[in-house]
């Protein structure tokens, strides 16, 4: 990866870091739309949850093109344990997207359905992963200290 910027020429890490930053200010402005829309007014703790939504977005934005492509999405869903077939991610992207020729999820795409009234599977699972991690925590450090009696 190599990016040109004022006449210099960067590549690796400050190139990738670049496209991050860019990447994450086009999304703050998107987010800026979504805290001004009339619609989300009544959304409780809105600034809170849009900057979640764009880590979590971020994240899985493979291409760094701004957009989850199909790619992106099995990854997102393989991490959660989820494994889905090509044509289950399809329609997952396409009842995100709203549209079935679309090959990707932008995000203002992705916000909607995560704000949205409407049920997507997606959301569902999304919402769900958080659920999980909270009842999956395990003890941490060595195991407590048994007595002889309590051996096998």
């Amino acid at each position: 990866m190599s990016l040109v910027v004022n006449c210099c020429f960067l590549s690796g890490g400050k190139a990738f870091g670049l496209l991050k930053s860019k990447q994450e200010e086009k999304l703050n402005s998107i987010n800026e739309v979504f805290l001004l829309d009339p619609k989300y007014v009544d959304e409780e703790d809105l600034p809170s949850k849009l900057e979640a939504f764009k880590k979590k977005y971020m994240e899985f934005d493979l291409n760094d093109k701004g957009d989850i492509d199909m790619m992106g999405l099995k990854r997102m869903l393989e991490k959660l344990g989820l494994a889905k077939t090509h044509l289950e991610l399809k329609k997952m992207m396409s009842e995100v997207a709203g549209n079935a020729s679309k090959d990707s999820i932008s995000y203002s795409d992705f916000l909607n359905m995560m704000l949205g009234k409407r049920n997507a599977i997606l959301k569902l699972i999304l919402m769900f992963e958080g659920m999980g991690k909270e009842k999956e925590q395990k003890d941490v450090g060595p195991p407590t200290r048994k007595t002889f009696s309590e051996l096998p």
